[in-house]
């Protein structure tokens, strides 16, 4: 059976021609007959298949060029680049397509949002700018941008993005009409980039509910929280170390009240600390076990985004392999076992993990025009390609 055997019967767009078998035919079929449906033209359906397959065989880096020089005899390079670059279909539509499919194939365990750093050398390229990444201890030239995962312990999949734009780029007319960057752009501090990305995918796609795992410490912990206190969405936030907290734990008598950094509490809570365990069904239900403690918190009064964040539990975890080294999460999932709170966290892991095995592998942060339009179209194909390689490995 061959990739043209699996391709539906009527796509809405006639007879297209496609590449050559692969590996991954029977997941690639299922999931174009479906991304490719909001594409108003044959032409764009087309081309949108070649370059998909392009992402998933072309060896090295995914430049357009490589990707057209596979199929040289099918469509060319300058067709491909419009088609990304500076065609007019909207990217909206075939990420919730994307979302359809995955969620009608897998059951994610929650939905993780965490920047992504794509270094890059010039200046040109839309977003780019220099930054400092408390994660990495280091400056970088750099575009920033916010995804947001489906992830459970047997696969994770990229299922929408949030260009971070600074200001340099939106103030000055002429960057900004060079990239193309769309009139109603505005100026984003990083917090409201992730809240935008996570309340559009979270909320607006009408996804099911589902825990939010925020990786990052670089947002505003409280405003994040305030955002979406009206909603019943579950938080699990990474916390720095420096946030301040209220503790109101009755198991902390002489800290009651106080307001302390996060780590502080979770050094005085030392004495709380119980093995944690999950189990994680990749490796045959392996049990995991971690030292974990949880003591109930609230944002202090001072903060500015404190009203109906109700309470909160702070979640220290030790991690054996880096030291003893304890990562802090902040939750409103004040119900939740511990067992349950580590596991959630362990996700982010599994989303790194496969951001470096799968993701960089199909060329998420390859895109090298310079446009807005063209790097959303690039990550949206790019994330089809990770979930096609993602779905075709899982454990049937």
């Amino acid at each position: 059976m061959t990739y043209v055997d699996l391709l539906p019967a009527t796509t809405g767009h006639g007879t297209i021609p496609v590449p050559p078998a692969h590996a991954h035919d029977v997941t690639f079929a299922e999931l174009c007959s479906r991304l490719f449906a909001s594409l108003p033209r044959s032409d764009q359906y087309r081309k949108g298949i070649y370059y998909l397959r392009g992402l998933l065989e072309a060896e090295g880096r995914k430049s357009i060029r490589a990707i057209a020089a596979l199929f040289e005899d099918h469509v060319s390079e300058q067709n491909l680049h419009h088609f990304i670059s500076s065609s007019t279909w909207d990217w909206v539509p075939m990420r919730q397509a994307l979302a359809g499919h995955l969620l009608a194939m897998a059951q994610p365990q929650a939905w993780v949002a965490q920047p992504m750093i794509i270094p890059k050398s010039g200046r040109h390229s839309v977003g780019v700018d220099r930054h400092f990444f408390p994660d990495l201890g280091q400056v970088l030239n750099a575009q920033r941008a916010i995804g947001v995962w489906a992830a459970s312990d047997e696969l994770t999949a990229p299922l929408n993005w949030r260009l971070h734009l600074p200001k340099t780029w939106l103030k000055d007319s002429h960057r900004r009409t060079q990239v193309a960057i769309p009139d109603g752009m505005r100026p984003e501090t990083l917090t409201e980039c992730l809240v935008g990305a996570c309340a559009e995918t979270v909320l607006g796609w009408g996804l099911p509910t589902r825990p939010l795992v925020v990786d990052t410490c670089e947002g505003h912990t409280a405003t994040i929280f305030q955002e979406f206190a009206a909603s019943g969405v579950p938080l699990l936030v990474r916390a720095a170390r420096d946030l301040c907290l209220t503790v109101t734990d009755p198991l902390l008598p002489a800290s009651g009240g106080r307001v302390l950094p996060a780590a502080q509490i979770m050094d005085l809570a030392r004495d709380l600390r119980r093995p944690a365990s999950w189990s994680d069904s990749r490796l045959d239900l392996a049990r995991h076990t971690h030292l974990a403690a949880t003591v109930r918190v609230a944002l202090p009064v001072s903060a500015p985004a404190q009203t109906g964040c109700g309470d909160l539990v702070l979640l220290g975890v030790q991690d054996k392999r880096r030291r003893g080294r304890t990562w802090l999460w902040l939750t409103n999932m004040t119900q939740a076992q511990p067992g349950v709170l580590v596991r959630l966290s362990k996700l982010t892991e599994k989303v790194d993990q496969d951001v470096t095995e799968i993701s960089d592998g199909v060329g998420i942060r390859d895109f090298t025009g310079r446009s807005f339009g063209g790097w959303h179209r690039h990550v949206t194909l790019a994330s089809a390609a990770h979930t096609v390689v993602a779905l075709a490995g899982r454990p049937r």
